[in-house]
């Protein structure tokens, strides 16, 4: 009887288990970035393909104020052409700085023609670098036409202070931007802004909506003293894969913090960061990530 007791405990906080264990989002880094061309609207819609909850982006300001998305606030010579189609030297490409020009110009540089060595797999096309506003646009028209559940976006903003003025606004005006046209497409809670730079997550704190904010971390400071540099407790926060152990989920689990590790592409290492209690992974693979999160032992 006591056995048999026991087996039927044992039953019990398995299955309850099961009905409670975390639900990991997947994070489309850049889109599908080893699959197609960064940040662009195809890759997105790739990554949509393979149910990611969440896509991550980056952002940079163009010459007349809207909002382009682009990991360097300049065309990267690995994978830009100019508006000419001729290929940029790898130390010419700051020169060609979004920041001093409009979008009608950025709109001509083809970001996807010479693919990325990096990345074997991407399939190579002409596209350019799109605007937030066409990002969301193009993604929120696909989950509809697909049936699908509205996916989050997660923003970088791309700051630090040698860019201040000269690659980027300051801190408060970026903040701002990003702010405002988040309000004006009305999906403040389908974001989540996040930056390496604490700046810009601080002047987002001081405003009237309070979106949810993530703090991104490749040092090993350790948390307490990142957060203590930003100011205040994040939503999230979103360390290098290689920071991730027990000690630090732990950290984040007390104190209500998600946890969304960067960039995770190899399958030992998925396989390795399914171990933990993660509230959500980003990668340029949602595929290999599905196969991880999404296939049951």
């Amino acid at each position: 009887m006591k056995n048999l007791l026991l087996c039927v405990l044992l039953l019990i906080s398995i299955n309850t288990f099961a009905q409670t264990a975390r639900v990991v989002e997947i994070e489309g880094h850049r889109g599908a970035r080893g699959l197609l061309p960064e940040n662009t609207i195809p890759s997105f819609l790739k990554a949509l393909e393979f149910g990611v909850e969440t896509i991550e982006l980056d952002l940079a300001v163009s010459a007349d104020g809207k909002l382009v998305v682009s990991h360097e606030p300049w065309f990267s010579h690995i994978i830009s052409l100019d508006k000419d189609g001729k290929p940029i030297a790898a130390d010419k490409e700051k020169e060609h700085n979004i920041f001093l020009m409009k979008y009608s110009e950025i709109k001509l540089y083809d970001v996807g023609s010479l693919g990325n060595k990096g990345f074997p797999e991407q399939q190579k096309m002409k596209v350019a670098k799109p605007l937030l506003k066409d990002v969301f646009k193009a993604v929120n028209d696909y989950t509809r036409k697909n049936k699908l559940k509205p996916v989050r976006f997660n923003i970088e903003i791309k700051s630090n202070p040698d860019w201040d003025g000269k690659f980027s606004p300051v801190p408060a005006v970026f903040a701002k931007l990003v702010y405002d046209e988040i309000l004006k497409h009305k999906i403040e809670k389908q974001v989540i802004v996040q930056s390496f730079d604490v700046r810009p997550l601080q002047e987002l704190r001081k405003l009237p909506v309070q979106l949810p904010l993530a703090l991104l971390v490749m040092n090993k400071d350790g948390i307490a003293n990142n957060i203590e540099r930003l100011g205040f407790q994040p939503d999230t926060y979103s360390p290098h894969f290689s920071l991730v152990d027990e000690e630090l989920v732990k950290y984040c689990r007390t104190r209500n913090i998600k946890i969304v590790p960067w960039t995770v592409n190899e399958i030992a290492d998925l396989e390795r960061m399914k171990k933990f209690d993660l509230d959500g992974i980003i990668t340029d693979y949602p595929d290999r990530a599905v196969k991880i999160f999404r296939t049951a032992n």
